[in-house]
Formats: C-alpha cells, structure tokens, sequence
C-alpha cells in the first residue's frame, strides 16, 4: 500500500490517506505447496526452466487445437502426457531442495542426478508407451529395460511427492503404491484384493492409464496447464490491483468497510485464481492493514483475510487444480463442475459478510472515509477489460463448453486488451497494425483456416509488441514463463505421484468390495456415513494438500456414499469441500499461518478464530448433500434452488447473529444480561434448521423444517428484543 498525499506543506492530519494498491504480481506462484523453501535458479538452469515451460504451453496448444505440429503427425495422449513429465517433472528437484540445509543458491550434484534420471526415464517410457499399448505390456510381459525405467519413475516420484507436499503426503501414498504387492494378505481384512509382482505393478503404475498417467495428468494436460497460463497472465497484467481497488470502491464505507473489502476482493481473486495462499499474499498485504487500521485485531484480520482467501478453491468460474480432477474422477465436463459450485460459494461468502457486519456492529467499528478509497469509475475505466475476458471465458466454458480451449482465447484476448488499453493507443501507428491485424484475421476466416481466432489474436499481440501502450516487453514475458513454470512443476509432481494412489486400488480390484465394507460398518446409515466421511476428510486434509486428500477420498469413501443414493457430484463436492478445510483448521491451517506472517499475529490464535470466523463453511456440504439442488442438479433445480438458497442466506444471518453476539434488527446481545449465551446458542441451532434443506433423506418436509426453525427463532428473537429494550430503559433511567 503506497500513500500519496498532493500537498506535502499540509498538516498530516488535514490530508485524507488515499489507498492505492501497488501491484502485487508475482507475490506467490506456488499453488499447492506447504513448504517455504525454494531455490531460486539462476543462469542456465533458469533459462532450461523457462524454455521448457515454453515449450509445455505449445505443446498444449498444439494438443488441445489439433495442430499436429503443423506436419500431420498425431500424437497419442499417452505420449503427450510423458513429454509434460520430461519437461516438467525434473524441475523439481532444482526447485525444491532435498532438505532444510540445502543450499538455495546453486544445484548440488546429487540433484542434477535426479535431474537427469527423470529426464531420461521419461523419454524412454515415452519411446515405447505405443508399443506399450498395442501389446499390453501394462499388463504382463514389459521387457526388462522398461521395468527399469518404470522403477526409476516411481523412486523419482515419490522424492517428488516428498519435496513439493512433505514427508506427510509421501507416508500418506507410498505405502499404498505398494499395496498390489501384498493385497492378497491376510491380515489386511476388507482391503484384501488381487496380488501382483514387482514388475506387473511396475509395469502397471508407469504404462497403464489408470494409474500415472491417470486422471490427474489427464486433468493436468487437458485443462489445468490453460488456466494457470490465464491466471498468471490476469496477475501480471494487474488484475489484484483492479479487483481491491474494486472492492475498496464498493465497500470500503460500509460498517467494517476494511474487512468487507477483504471478503468482496478475495472472492474476486478467488474466481480466476485458484490458489488460497496465493489469494492471501496477494489481497492481504493491502486488506489486513486497512482492518488493523480500522480497528480489528490483528489476529481476527489476519482470520478473515484466510477465511476470505479460502474461498479462492470455490469460487468458479476458476476453482483450483482440485476442480479439474473432478471434472475426470466423474467423466464430466469442468463446466458442470464450475455451475455445481456456484450456490455454495455464494453462500459462504455471504455468511462471512454476515459475520463481519455483526462482528462491526458489535464493536462499533465504522468504515473508511469515502476521501480514502478510489473512485470506483476511475478504477473500472482502467481495467474493464478484466471483467469482459472473464465473461468471455464464462460464456465460452458454459454456452460453448469450450473448456480446454476457453483459457487460450482469453489468455490471448487478455494480453491484447491490456496492451491497447494504454494512453491514446490508436496513435503512433497502433492504427496500421490493428487495421492489417484485422484484416488478417478476416482473411483467414474466410479462406477457413483451423483456428483463425486464436492465430488472430496471437499476431495482433506480436505486433503489439513493437508499438507504444501497455506492452510488456522481453523481460515481462520471461518473468510470465518462469512464474507458469514453477507452478507446473510442482503441480505436475504432486498430480503424478497421487496418481499411483489410483493405479493401485484399480489394480488390485478392491474399490468395490470397500465400498461394501464402509456401508456395513456405518449400517446403512447415510448421516453416520456423511460424519465418517467429514472427519476422515479433516483429519486427511491436515496432512495432505487439498488435491492429493480429495484423490484419496474419492477411491475409497465415494464409491459407498454413492451406493447409498447420493448425488455423486454432492458427494464429489463433499469430499473436495471438508478436504479443503484443513487451510483454516489447526494445527495445520496453512492460509491462517500465512495471513497471521501478515498481519503480525500469533499463527495459532489466528487459526482458532479462523475457524470461528469461517464457521459456516462446515455447515454448507451437509446442506448441498442433503438437496442436490443447491448445486443445480436434478431435472429443474433452478426454482427449488432459488428457495433454498433464500432459506439458508436468511438461516445464516441468525447463525452469524449467534457466533457473533449481535443479531440484525434485534441489537447487541450483550445488552440481554445473563440470557445473552443461552439467547445466542438459540439462535444458532435455529439458525442451522432454517438452513437445513427438507425431504430426500432428510425425514422432515421442507414445511416442517421451516415450521421448527420458527418455533425455536420467533421466541427466541422476541425475547431478546424485550430484554435488550429493558436493558436500553434501565440505562436511560440511571
């Protein structure tokens, strides 16, 4: 946060302090990490970092497009998959040191080992995945080299896995990725399943396409590598510094205008982000101090900038890595994936406006002068071009269902806009080039060449590059690359190695019969299950990234509530939902750590009120469970769905009003005396009935579900109210 003041010869008291964001690009370019340390790379290292990601990105597009390298040769989708893993997947260990005492300043010899035996693992894998398949040697009979190569791929990756999630993630899927070596033992109970070799599990994991090259590099290759390329590009482009500004506009003079502002900038961050510390390091560093500044706490600033952040893996249309894994654990498009999502992040975000406003109201914390904040004209006439490219994408991901190609054409739209939005961009020839730009793209529109769009907008950027405006030059775009690579990589190790968790349980064939396992143990009861389900995830997500505990979860407890008759993408949700909560859960609670460096709190205290603060979202997966509705499934949910979420947003409010001790419309609970904790308590269990949808296999109807939650609110509310006015006279009295 810079502060600009026009006169320098006035009082400081007499001259407002005018917020303005400086950009905060590049502030975070890891996705899913729980580890600090990174080496930066320098030199040649570097630049093989950056020409690979380069190379990454053609080799997407020219997938995604059908390009065929423009010399008619098709590559199989398992020979695409292991060209992404040679040219990412060595990266990591450059990136990531081996151990705590690593240098961070040059590559010891031991990692360029590494470095070098999974380049060269891969590639071979690569030369002989086509023969691969058309003998079946995922099966049984791989020639020796190749089960070679297969167990050097599966050490390498679980070091990997070590490096970029921690010694919690490798002892959470290495013993599994050898459990079809002993599945056939006894003392394995309901997880007994079909035993096999060393070398059919080898050959298994590293040929099959159900365990390495699974779901989770498919996700990788087919839509993940295109949205990260646009968040960076939205990042690097200034997007943060548009959005707070935004945010600072609309809501900065509203009681607890700072922490609203936290909320609403986050959550636009959150919709193309998809990063929950790369949303706190980004927004935080402008938001916490205006919340300080404005009177909260440190450690409760510090609570909902995480709690704000964590929505980033929830709000479409961009919802994390986690999301596109999804979209293939269930055969769907990520479109549908995005929709179904949409109700439950509209509905936490409104329960953490609700707490902040009580919170505010509480301690009668005001706003930010309107003189402080930027106008919010000033701010949309500098970057509308955001809000179009993002609608652009929405269109091209839900009427077009576009997916993997939505990315690329909003990258490309994005770079060219924020180039031509500069001072007076038609002068000093920009004219002459956008006037043949165009004209080339219409010529190869007529003449239908493949893709006329794309090539379009890819020539009217290059050529923007030699003209006046916003262009980023040489420099800007190698920094682009270098930040998309250290993403990939370290996604692309993760992806991988939680993909052998999957090649394991279908190997040994006992996903089905666990299923069977879970419904015997839980009775065929659906709420105990959904319990189970919800701790396991929690305890799982403590230890796990977001991604890997979701892998987890979806192999071994979807199946069972699936077979209960659950809707499988509230089941899907579920699962992501309570694996997620770990960011804001202690002891782990990676997003209130980060914010609490911040704001300058204690990490713990700011964990705890985290969890206070975003107590809603524990809520929210029992409701969608309960009515698929909510994320717009079934034959006409939009009507159900509009109900239902009007019931829970205003079931929220007496939630909140509970948490908080101050109820809208009724006052400060405080004022109740000694009824204050029981009136509170109230409020909350009636608040969670109003918002707990009917029917399905809730036993209650909708209307007796509204019926008891008025029975429990109406009293409850018209009690406070006489006590609180009671205490009001009693005070005026004396």
């Amino acid at each position: 946060m810079s502060i600009s003041s026009p006169d320098h010869a006035r009082p400081a008291s007499d001259i407002p302090v005018k917020m303005e964001l400086d950009d905060p690009h590049g502030v975070a370019d890891l996705q899913e990490s729980e580890v600090s340390r990174v080496r930066a790379l320098h030199g040649v290292w570097r630049w093989a970092l950056i020409l690979a990601t380069l190379a990454t990105i053609l080799l997407c597009i020219n997938q995604q497009f059908s390009l065929r390298f423009f010399v008619d040769v098709t590559q199989l989708n398992t020979e695409y998959f292991y060209l992404l893993i040679a040219l990412m997947l060595p990266f990591t260990f450059l990136i990531f040191p081996g151990t705590s005492k690593a240098d961070l300043d040059r590559v010891p010899w031991y990692d360029v080992v590494l470095f070098i035996a999974t380049f060269a693992a891969a590639i071979f894998l690569m030369m002989n995945i086509r023969k691969a398949a058309q003998f079946g040697w995922e099966f049984d009979g791989a020639p020796k080299p190749v089960i070679a190569a297969g167990l050097v791929m599966w050490f390498v990756l679980m070091e990997a896995l070590r490096r970029t999630g921690g010694w919690s993630l490798l002892l959470s899927v290495f013993p599994f990725t050898l459990y079809p070596l002993f599945a056939d033992a006894k003392w394995l109970g309901p997880f007994r399943g079909t035993q096999s070799t060393l070398e059919q599990t080898t050959a298994y994991h590293v040929l099959s396409g159900e365990s390495l090259l699974g779901i989770p590099i498919q996700a990788f290759a087919d839509t993940v590598i295109g949205f990260l390329v646009f968040g960076t590009a939205l990042m690097m482009t200034g997007a943060g510094k548009f959005f707070i500004n935004i945010a600072f506009a609309m809501c900065g003079t509203f009681r607890g205008g700072a922490a609203k502002v936290c909320i609403f900038a986050s959550g636009l961050l959150g919709t193309v982000g998809g990063s929950i510390v790369s949303n706190v390091l980004t927004a935080g560093t402008m938001t916490i101090p205006a919340m300080k500044k404005t009177g909260f706490t440190p450690s409760y600033s510090g609570a909902i900038e995480a709690c704000a952040s964590t929505g980033a893996v929830l709000a479409p249309p961009v919802l994390g890595a986690t999301a596109f894994v999804m979209a293939q654990f269930m055969n769907t498009s990520y479109a549908d994936v995005a929709l179904a999502a949409t109700i439950p992040s509209i509905l936490y975000y409104f329960g953490l406006f609700a707490q902040v406003d009580s919170y505010a109201a509480r301690h009668k914390l005001e706003g930010i002068p309107r003189e402080e904040l930027p106008r919010f004209m000033d701010a949309l006439k500098e970057g509308w071009y955001y809000l179009f490219v993002i609608a652009i994408l929405v269109v091209m991901l839900l009427y077009f269902k576009r997916e993997s190609h939505a990315p690329f054409y909003a990258t490309a739209l994005l770079v060219i806009l924020h180039q031509w939005s500069g001072p007076a961009p038609w002068k000093k020839g920009n004219t002459a080039v956008l006037a043949l730009s165009i004209v080339l793209t219409g010529l190869m529109v007529w003449l239908d060449l493949q893709n006329a769009y794309l090539w379009g907008m890819c020539i009217l950027a290059a050529l923007n590059e030699f003209f006046p405006g916003k262009n980023w030059g040489g420099a800007r775009w190698i920094h682009f690359l270098e930040l998309n690579g250290k993403t990939f990589v370290e996604l692309i190790a993760i992806l991988a190695g939680c993909g052998l968790l999957i090649g394991a349980f279908s190997l040994t064939g006992v996903i089905s019969s666990l299923a069977n396992d879970l419904l015997a143990i839980a009775g065929g009861n659906v709420f105990l299950l959904l319990i189970m389900c919800a701790f396991t995830s929690l305890i799982l997500g403590l230890g796990l990234t977001t991604t890997s505990c979701y892998i987890f979860l979806a192999i071994l407890v979807a199946p069972a509530l699936e077979k209960l008759g659950l809707n499988k993408m509230a089941v899907h949700m579920f699962i992501f939902y309570w694996g997620m909560l770990s960011s804001i859960t202690p002891p782990v609670a990676i997003a209130s750590f980060a914010a609490a460096g911040i704001a300058g709190a204690p990490a713990m205290k700011t964990g705890w009120e985290s969890m206070w603060v975003g107590s809603i979202i524990y809520f929210i997966p029992f409701f969608f469970v309960l009515n698929p509705a909510l994320l717009l499934q079934g034959d006409s949910p939009y009507l159900e769905a509009f109900g239902l979420t009007g019931l829970a947003c205003l079931g929220i409010v007496f939630i909140c009003g509970g948490i908080q001790g101050y109820q809208a419309y009724v006052g400060d609970l405080r004022r109740a005396g000694a009824m204050e904790w029981p009136l509170r308590v109230l409020l909350v269990i009636g608040g969670f009935v109003m918002a707990t949808p009917g029917g399905g296999i809730n036993p209650l109807s909708q209307w007796q579900i509204i019926a008891l939650a008025a029975c429990i609110l109406a009293p409850t509310v018209l009690i406070a109210l006489a006590l609180i006015r009671r205490g009001d006279a009693r005070l005026a009295v004396s």
